[in-house]
């Protein structure tokens, strides 16, 4: 079997991830990113189910996930699962999107899998061309030509791919958002959102996509990734800010299939 490899590397020029999956076999299990992820298949055949959609990716295959979109998925033959993307952040993609439409608003890609030759060709080139190291004014003008051609294609305006939210729901969310460094428990977030437990868990589910306990952790494991490109060190400290009681690089490989030491 294929022996399984995990890069990540961060352009400081361009100011996003881009990584590299290699003889992936494990599943990866319902979560969501606050950043744009970018990707296409290499090899392999996995079903990937995304807000409440089940589709069937294979080499080709264009994914594109918006802030907010929760997935997961899992092999689908014998083989493995290679994979290369880009994560994005909300931040980056609002000033790419006012160079490529003149507007400082956040797109919003649909559907979530796309097969489109001509965009996994320039996705190829851009990610070769960041994990060498090389490029300068052509990884640029390839980040925008990309992004110009996803957002004229898949685009459309951000607020449109976002499902209405109960206001108690995002009580919960603002609830969790303040309070993730702490050991927070179901009977408080259902008291400051003012629901039961039952309707509490039926309902974010339903809204969300994922459970309150996988919102929670995914939230922590951004604040820890966070911390661990501010320089915060791997252990004790980092931990203690995103009160984990199990080791960090076991979230980060069980969600994202990448672990604390492929930061690069």
């Amino acid at each position: 079997m294929k022996k399984e490899t995990r890069t990540i590397v961060y352009d400081d020029e361009l100011r996003m991830e881009a990584y590299r999956l290699e003889g992936i076999v494990q599943p990866f299990p319902n979560h969501f990113h606050e950043h744009y992820v970018i990707g296409f298949v290499e090899d392999g055949k996995r079903t990937l189910s995304c807000r409440n959609r089940e589709y069937s990716i294979e080499k080709g295959s264009v994914i594109l996930f918006n802030p907010g979109d929760n997935h997961a998925c899992v092999q689908s033959d014998e083989g493995t699962f290679d994979y290369r993307g880009f994560n994005i952040s909300k931040e980056i993609m609002r000033n790419l999107a006012e160079e490529v439409t003149g507007k400082r608003e956040l797109p919003g890609f649909s559907p979530n899998v796309i097969h489109d030759e001509e965009a996994a060709c320039r996705l190829r080139l851009l990610h070769e061309i960041i994990m060498k190291g090389t490029g300068g004014f052509q990884k640029e003008e390839g980040l925008l030509f990309l992004l110009s051609y996803l957002v004229q294609n898949y685009g459309k305006p951000f607020e449109g791919c976002i499902p209405k939210c109960r206001q108690e729901i995002e009580k919960a969310c603002e609830y969790m958002k303040a309070h993730f460094t702490e050991r927070i428990y179901l009977d408080q977030i259902c008291r400051h959102a003012g629901l039961s437990k039952s309707t509490l868990l039926r309902a974010f589910t339903k809204e969300k996509g994922v459970t309150p306990y996988r919102y929670l952790e995914t939230i922590r494991i951004h604040e820890a990734k966070k911390l661990l490109s501010e320089g915060v060190t791997r252990g004790g400290s980092c931990k203690d800010r995103v009160l984990r009681p199990e080791p960090l690089y076991e979230l980060f490989q069980s969600v994202s299939g990448t672990c604390t030491g492929d930061l690069s």
